[in-house]
């Protein structure tokens, strides 16, 4: 007997943990309950012929200004642009004003997301000098992502560069804590680096050293507080190196404008455009992580969305701000690394999806299987287009690969079966609940 379904994904090729498999996948509630052929009747049957249907796509860092600094992005313009690249679910950082670092400001966001935002999602707890004996509770409260601790100055005013603070943080807690990793006494030194009007200095300034040192620093101090730590947005080769022989207590993040930008071409092109932090740095450098990344050294992709409007973008360097939008081009600039070679597509499901199950302990994401949240990203892997300004969707207005060629695109995104965008058209209204973590469902 056939039995009934809310949706039934038809005639794609889906990508199960056994492999890329010609089947059908039944939905019932907002979870996968089938995995089959001639699965039976639905309430709604999309037709995938042609297309791959991806585990949901999760950027693990991104950046919505709010509370704040909404004229620069807001809950629902990030999201509408995640969802229009094919992101499924987003962790959002604690920079924002108010910094998000206690209950409050955590409970305060959650509520202002709730079917505002058009993806499933989680909040960051932002570390301090101040807050660093709270932790403990604050990283518990369902729907936050943990702790992130800042060790080098960005965007905002959060900031724990001692090591007797950041100490204090580590030994407050449990779960995995994110790292910012660029040290800020080294950056203090080296401002006279910085050259006036010219933001290729910016790489300069923020050297390698900066960041290695951060990053021996802070694996240093986990270890002695027995605390498991994840680098975000690493942008060097020597940094890959170091923590591959510390996966034991380290994971880490590479970007997808890392692996993209090269110096020599980005700041003469774009100027501050290109400007973000960790910088931009050569096209060795870039090399060098692609060499890393296909050693299976980066454990998940994060898009670092950081938005900022075109006028203070104009400020002449270094007075304009660090940080570009990427949370909507995450997903294509990935799949055309894959139509390029550089990248497997079952690599690219590995930094997006199961990698940020296992790193960040999610209950219900990261694959197609029975029982999992039905999130998807659908794709079409051979489609080429170009990326242009009536596309994009955040606040800011402008991508540094707004009139790229790219091969490969986000047809569809489905959040716990709900249509949420097909074909470049979203759905009546937004659904996007809190994502469930190990560490605060079963605490």
């Amino acid at each position: 007997m056939s039995e009934n379904f809310d949706l039934i994904l038809k005639n794609g090729t889906v990508h199960t943990p056994g492999g890329a498999e010609q089947v059908d996948v039944g939905v019932r509630g907002g979870r996968i309950v089938a995995i089959g052929a001639a699965l039976g009747d639905a309430g709604e049957v999309i037709d995938c012929t042609g297309l791959d249907v991806l585990p949901g796509c999760i950027d693990s860092q991104v950046h919505f200004r709010e509370p704040g600094l909404e004229h620069k992005e807001d809950l629902e313009s990030g999201s509408r642009a995640a969802v229009l690249g094919g992101v499924t679910a987003v962790f959002e950082m604690p920079n924002t004003n108010p910094n998000t670092d206690t209950a409050e400001r955590v409970a305060d966001k959650l509520a202002r997301a709730h079917h505002r935002m058009w993806c499933d999602h989680a909040f960051y707890v932002g570390a301090t000098a101040d807050n660093a004996e709270d932790l403990r509770e604050l990283e518990r409260i369902p729907g936050t992502a943990g702790v992130k601790i800042f060790m080098g100055a960005s965007t905002g005013s959060l900031l724990v560069d001692d090591d007797g603070a950041l100490a204090r943080v580590l030994a407050s807690g449990t779960r995995r804590v994110a790292i910012h990793a660029e040290d800020e006494a080294r950056m203090n030194a080296r401002k006279d680096y910085r050259v006036e009007g010219d933001p290729s200095s910016h790489p300069v300034w923020r050297d390698d050293e900066s960041a290695m040192l951060a990053t021996r620093r802070i694996i240093a101090l986990a270890r002695a507080a027995r605390r498991r730590i994840h680098i975000l947005h690493v942008t060097t080769p020597a940094e890959l190196e170091y923590i591959a022989g510390h996966k034991d207590i380290a994971t880490c993040e590479v970007t997808p404008q890392h692996l993209t930008l090269a110096a020599e071409d980005a700041y003469p092109r774009l100027g501050s455009y290109a400007q973000m932090n960790p910088p931009i740095r050569s096209g060795a450098h870039r090399d060098g992580l692609w060499r890393w990344l296909n050693q299976g050294v980066p454990d998940v992709l994060g898009s670092d969305h950081a938005p900022h409007t075109k006028e203070e973008k104009a400020k002449p360097y270094p007075a304009s701000p660090s940080g570009m939008p990427g949370v909507q081009t995450l997903v294509p600039l990935l799949l055309n690394h894959v139509a390029h070679g550089r990248l497997s597509l079952r690599r690219f499901i590995e930094l997006t999806s199961s990698g940020p199950q296992r790193v960040f302990g999610l209950v219900g994401k990261g694959r197609i299987a029975l029982g999992y949240d039905a999130d998807f990203t659908v794709v079409d892997l051979k489609k080429r287009w170009t990326v242009g300004r009536d596309w994009l969707a955040s606040r800011c207005d402008w991508s540094p690969f707004e009139g790229m060629e790219l091969t490969g695109k986000a047809v569809g995104t489905i959040v716990r079966g709900n249509r949420v965008m097909w074909e470049d058209s979203l759905a009546d209204e937004a659904v996007g609940e809190p994502v469930r973590f190990e560490a605060t469902e079963f605490a």
